[in-house]
């Protein structure tokens, strides 16, 4: 409240609001940044600056679904975009975005390329000349030079039990200064480790998620953080809604379910997950459907 310039009632503001909106020549179905999922950036209303929290139990795909968030946002809004990992390592992370771009399974990305040439019926060698490789290489790398231009937008970082929130803001006011570019979006997998080690992990959520908010608010970014519903502990008797009451600080949260019942409809290890949106400032709650294949580290929306 250091600002000592003459109030301004809404009627005097009223005029120059209007005249903002009519100099405005885009069309824009949404406030925020496209995420990739045509439904999602529906009912979100766009990725908005603020917290969001993507809460699920453990093995549902939250550190896919969140890696494939900042990609498809970094490549449709051409904005930078930093993943801060706790428990994956960079590489990891590395082939899930080469999966899900080339079609080809983690595991046999994984195993380089003499098994990617010996199994696809080329004999087992040393590295050749591009025009010499078999089709899976080449679509290993093809895909790779193809993603270039965006992923030179993302950085990947892997934090250890040192890693502060004050780390976290220095690295991505680093990159946006990089970048030259008014925000950047942020993924912090594993937020529960940002907490203090003497409470649980559900006592550590509030504070977590309200420091969260406010770095979120201090760098004016969307920050999407994972958090573990524990099957053990006593988040796994939260009803998806009950997060909505049990986090205050928080812009918008997601809670990713397994489906067991629309599994069945799906050829193994394809599964099905639901997505339910309970808090949203933005937007709109909601439920969605996703299609997740674990092999390629990729979620799709169904059609109907």
């Amino acid at each position: 409240m250091a600002d000592k310039k003459r109030p301004i009632s809404e009627g005097e503001e009223l005029g120059s609001f209007l005249a903002r909106l009519q100099s405005v020549q885009e069309v824009k179905e949404i406030a925020g940044w496209e995420t990739g999922f045509p439904k999602l950036s529906a009912v979100l209303n766009g990725l908005l600056p603020g917290l969001t929290l993507l809460i699920g139990p453990p093995g549902c795909g939250k550190t896919a679904f969140a890696g494939q968030l900042l990609d498809q946002i970094a490549q449709q809004n051409s904005v930078p975009g930093l993943f801060f990992a706790s428990s994956e390592k960079s590489d990891d992370l590395r082939m899930r975005t080469l999966a899900r771009l080339s079609g080809l399974e983690t595991r046999e990305i994984r195993r380089g390329a003499g098994y990617l040439f010996h199994s696809y019926g080329a004999p087992k060698r040393q590295m050749a000349e591009a025009e010499e490789m078999p089709a899976s290489w080449e679509k290993l790398n093809r895909v790779a030079e193809d993603a270039k231009g965006w992923l030179d937008l993302l950085y990947l970082f892997e934090c250890d039990h040192r890693t502060t929130l004050r780390d976290i803001e220095d690295r991505t006011r680093a990159v946006v200064s990089i970048k030259g570019s008014a925000r950047a979006c942020v993924v912090i997998d594993d937020a529960q480790r940002l907490g203090e080690r003497g409470f649980s992990v559900e006592a550590r959520l509030p504070l977590v998620a309200e420091r969260l908010e406010e770095l979120a608010m201090r760098l004016d970014i969307p920050l999407l953080a994972t958090w573990p519903a524990l099957t053990a502990s006593a988040s796994a008797k939260i009803q998806p809604a009950g997060w909505a009451e049990r986090v205050a600080g928080a812009t918008t949260i997601m809670v990713m379910e397994k489906d067991a019942e629309r599994t069945r409809q799906f050829t193994e290890p394809k599964r099905a997950v639901t997505l339910h949106i309970v808090k949203n400032r933005g937007g709109e709650k909601a439920t969605l459907q996703f299609e997740f294949s674990p092999a390629l580290a990729k979620f799709t929306e169904p059609a109907v």
